[in-house]
This record gives structure tokens, sequence and C-alpha cells, in this order.
């Protein structure tokens, strides 16, 4: 039996904080253990002036975590479901996944001012093409710049570039403390999330029964469906580089309904589709949704998107 388990995450306030988190769950439901974290810098963490299309988005915030696990460096590593590719590495598996928090967008508007009250060409920062391209959808005279960097650099670029807004996750400025800064909670009608947003998974290996029976106390079955189908989704869709495409899934009394959207970069071509069954099909729903937004066109927008920002 081990007696001191070395849990890893990013190095960034929210990973850490989450991390925090997890590491409690697991004190309070098997306190025989000691634990430790073990904060470790990810190839994302380390070009933060580059856009995230620019370097792909395969294993930019998990690979090193993850070549810590397979060395044995650590025991388990807490990740953001979003930023967990659907291929995990031989040997290595999602052990649990932990109740999600709300999984939507929210606006921060530096004069308080809510989406569709913002200016004509108003400056809005974000990262993610998936962002991006549905918020062009909605509202095509916005223009959409560049914003990385932690919770906390893209707040203060926000006043510093005088950029009108900035679109970001719930989840994580939920658990940092920063729910003040919310304007606005932006519709998933207006802008699904991305794969997986605001739940936490714990990365594992696959041997290791031990660690494996020990956070199977914080495995949340329904977020697990959600995300599962979500996940198959996007493996379906996906290919090499960054791709703006949104998903939602929400399993409740053994049901399972899955939303998804596929954009052009532009938002002028979007394609958004549905489907229900029941949850333990989590993968089917989301290779069957996949097929059916392919079927609308999806497979032609990613096309091109991929055309754009992979040559």
């Amino acid at each position: 039996m081990k007696k001191e388990i070395t849990i890893g995450t990013r190095e960034s306030s929210l990973a850490v904080r989450q991390a925090e988190w997890v590491t409690g769950q697991l004190r309070e439901l098997s306190p025989q253990y000691s634990y430790k974290i073990e904060g470790i810098r990810t190839l994302g963490d380390k070009y933060l002036d580059v856009a995230l299309s620019k370097i792909g988005n395969k294993g930019l915030f998990t690979k090193e975590l993850e070549q810590a696990l397979q060395n044995g460096d650590i025991d388990l590593a807490v990740h953001s479901m979003k930023d967990l590719p659907v291929e995990l590495p031989e040997g290595l598996v999602i052990g649990a996944v932990c109740q999600r928090e709300y999984p939507g967008d929210v606006l921060v508007s530096r004069q308080g001012l809510k989406l569709e009250d913002l200016p004509t060409g108003a400056m809005v920062g974000t990262s993610s093409l998936r962002r991006c391209a549905q918020l062009l959808n909605y509202r095509y005279d916005l223009n959409i710049v560049s914003l990385r960097g932690n919770i906390n650099t893209r707040l203060h670029k926000l006043t510093e570039e005088r950029l009108d807004a900035a679109v970001l996750a719930y989840a994580g400025l939920h658990r940092l403390g920063l729910d003040e800064q919310i304007t606005q909670l932006i519709s998933p009608e207006i802008c699904l999330p991305a794969v997986g947003q605001g739940a936490l998974g714990v990365e594992i290996r696959a041997a290791d029964k031990e660690v494996r029976e020990l956070i199977s106390g914080i495995e949340d079955k329904q977020t697990r469906a959600a995300v599962t189908a979500e996940r198959a989704l996007l493996e379906r869709l996906e290919g090499g580089c960054q791709v703006p495409v949104g998903a939602l899934g929400v399993a409740e009394g053994g049901r399972l309904s899955l939303e998804g959207v596929v954009a052009g970069l532009d938002g002028r071509q979007l394609v958004r589709a549905s489907l229900a069954g029941a949850a333990e099909d989590a993968v089917t729903l989301g290779v069957r949704l996949a097929e059916k937004l392919i079927e609308m066109g999806a497979g032609e927008i990613l096309e091109k998107v991929r055309q754009g920002i992979c040559s």
C-alpha cells in the first residue's frame, strides 16, 4: 500500500486550485494516505504569445503530465477535461470524471455591457476558435482579437489593451473566486461550450488498481456520460489541428441529450444539431450526432478550417 499520493497538475493558479480541490476530496475520503501536489510546466504554458491554433492542440496542456505518469513520478494527474485529447497514451486511462461545474462561457465586459449591447465593431478577446466562430455567427460586426494567458493575465489584458470585452469559461472564474468579474452568462444557444468544459478528469496508469480504487469516490456518473458523448463526437469529427467544434451533453435519470455545433472561422457557415438517447450509449450517441453534422456539411466546413490554420 502506498503511503503518499503524488498529484500532478499544471502550474497555473487555476490548475493548482483544481488539484487542491481533488486533493481535499481524496483526503476526506481516504485520510490514511498523505498527499502531495506536484506542479509541472506544459508546452502550452511556455508559448503564451502564440495562438493555440498555430501550435495545435494535441496534448498542449497534458503531455508532460502524462510523461510523468508513465515514468512513475506522479500517481495521478488532474486535468481540465477540455484540455485532454480524445486519444490517450497507451497504458493511461481517465480513472475518474468529477462532478461538472456550469459548463458555459461568460462575457467579461470592461463597461458592464452585455454581448447584445456591445457597440458595433467592439473588440472582444478570446483564445478559442470555437468561441470566435460562434460569436461572429451571432454578431458578424464584432472585432475578435487573440487573448491568451492564464485567467488573471487575460483579465489584466482586457484593461491594459482597452478591449471592450473578453469571453472566458465560467468554471475557471468561479473556481478562482472571480464571479464578480462576470458581466453575463452567454447562452448555449449563442455559444456551445468546448467538449468537456467545466469538468475535471483524473488520469491514472491503467494498471494501478490501488489509485483507481482511491479515486472511485470522486467519480460522477452523469458527468462521465455527458463528457464521454462529447468526446466521442469530437473524435469522429476532429483532425490534427484545433477546430471550432462545440458540444454539450446533459445526463439525467438514465437519459442523455447531446447538442453539437461546427462553424467556419468567420461564422458565416454553421451547422448545429442534437440527439437524445440512453446514457449508457454515450459513445454511440456522440458518433451518431457527429455523423449527422457531417451530413449537414460539417466535413466541408472543417476541411476549410484545417486548410486555413494547419498549412
